[in-house]
C-alpha cells in the first residue's frame, strides 16, 4: 500500500518545519511521498520547503495563492499517488505512530472511507490553549463511527476521493464536514479512533479563538443549508412549535450544557469560570450561524 501525506500551509506557513519534523524524523513508518500546497502570501514558506526537499526527495510542492482550504485541497490532492492519503496541516504535529496506525485501521475497516482521531493541545502552556483544545475538536474515548473527523487528522482511501470528487470551494470553513458527509452518502463509513492523535497549535489570542468559532458558525449554517437532512442542534426554519422549542434550546440550553461538559476537559474541578468562557465561545458560534442566515436571506 502506497502512502501519501498531504499538507496545506494556510495562514501560518512558518510552522511547516515542525510538521515535517514530526512526519519525516519521528514516525515509526515513513510515507512514500509528501504533497504540500504552499499558499504563499506573507507566510510564504518556499525557502523552508526547499530546505526539506534536500532532506527528502519525495516531497512535491505546489505553489499557489491561498483562497481557502477547500481550494488548496482541490489543487493538491490530484498530485497524491498513494492508495491511502493522510491529511494534516502545518499547525499540526502527528504522534510517532500516526502513519502506522492509519494504515492498520484502514486494513481492519475496509468500508471506512475516512479514518481520523484525536486532536490535542500542542502546548498546554496557557488557559487559552486549554479552552481552545476543549472547544474546537471533538473527543471520544472509544472507536466509533461518526459523522465527521477533523481535516487536520484524517485519512482517505484513494478510491473514495476519486468517487466523491472535489471539495466545495464555496465553503470558507467546514469543507471537511461537507466532504465527509458526502463520503457517507456514497456508502462509506467515517471512523474515529482515539489513539490516532496529532498535536495542534491552537489560536494564540482570545480574539482569534472567538473569531474562529464565529466563522465555524457561519460555515455550519452553509453546510446545513446544503444538506438539510444532516443533524444539527438548531433548525434551519422555525415552522412549528416543536421547532421553535428546538431553536430556543439552541440558544438557551445546549450552549450551556455543552460548555459544562467541555469544562471538565479544562479542569475536572471547574469553579464555573471555565463554563462561562466556553459558553461565550459556543454563543459566538451561534451568532455566526445567525449572521450567515441573515446575510444569505438579504
Amino acid at each position: 500500500m502506497k502512502i501519501s501525506v498531504f499538507i496545506c500551509t494556510y495562514n501560518r506557513g512558518q510552522l511547516i518545519s515542525g510538521t515535517l519534523q514530526s512526519i519525516l524524523n519521528n514516525q515509526t513508518k515513513r510515507p512514500d511521498e509528501i504533497v504540500i500546497v504552499n499558499g504563499g502570501g506573507e507566510n510564504n514558506c518556499a525557502q523552508t520547503l526547499d530546505y526539506w526537499k534536500t532532506k527528502y526527495n519525495s516531497i512535491i510542492v505546489i505553489n499557489t495563492q491561498n483562497k481557502n482550504l477547500a481550494a488548496s485541497r482541490n489543487i493538491g490532492l490530484p498530485h497524491c499517488s498513494g492508495d491511502l492519503i493522510l491529511q494534516t496541516d502545518d499547525d499540526a504535529r502527528p504522534f510517532p505512530n500516526w502513519i502506522e496506525s492509519m494504515v492498520e485501521f484502514h486494513k481492519k475497516y475496509p468500508n471506512a472511507g475516512v479514518i481520523g482521531g484525536n486532536v490535542v493541545d500542542g502546548s498546554r502552556l496557557s488557559f487559552l490553549s486549554q479552552v481552545a483544545d476543549a472547544a474546537t475538536f471533538p473527543t471520544y474515548t472509544s472507536i466509533q463511527f461518526v459523522r465527521s473527523v477533523p481535516g487536520v487528522n484524517s485519512s482517505y482511501k484513494k478510491e473514495v476521493l476519486l468517487r466523491v470528487g472535489r471539495y466545495d470551494e464555496s465553503l470558507f470553513r467546514g469543507e471537511d464536514v461537507d466532504y465527509n458527509w458526502r463520503v457517507k452518502l456514497n456508502g462509506w463509513d467515517v471512523l474515529y479512533v482515539p489513539t490516532i492523535k496529532v498535536k495542534h497549535i491552537h489560536r494564540s489570542t482570545w480574539k482569534d479563538l472567538f473569531n474562529q468559532h464565529f466563522m465555524y458558525g457561519r460555515a455550519h449554517y452553509l453546510v446545513r443549508s446544503k444538506w438539510p437532512e444532516m443533524y444539527s442542534h438548531y433548525p434551519i426554519k422555525v415552522s412549528s412549535f416543536k421547532l421553535l422549542i428546538k431553536w430556543l434550546a439552541s440558544w438557551l440550553v445546549i450552549p450551556f450544557l455543552d460548555a459544562k461538559f467541555k469544562a471538565k476537559r479544562v479542569n475536572q474541578m471547574s469553579n464555573g469560570f471555565e463554563i462561562f468562557i466556553l459558553l461565550l465561545v459556543n454563543l459566538s458560534n451561534r451568532i455566526g450561524s445567525s449572521y450567515q442566515r441573515k446575510i444569505k436571506t438579504t
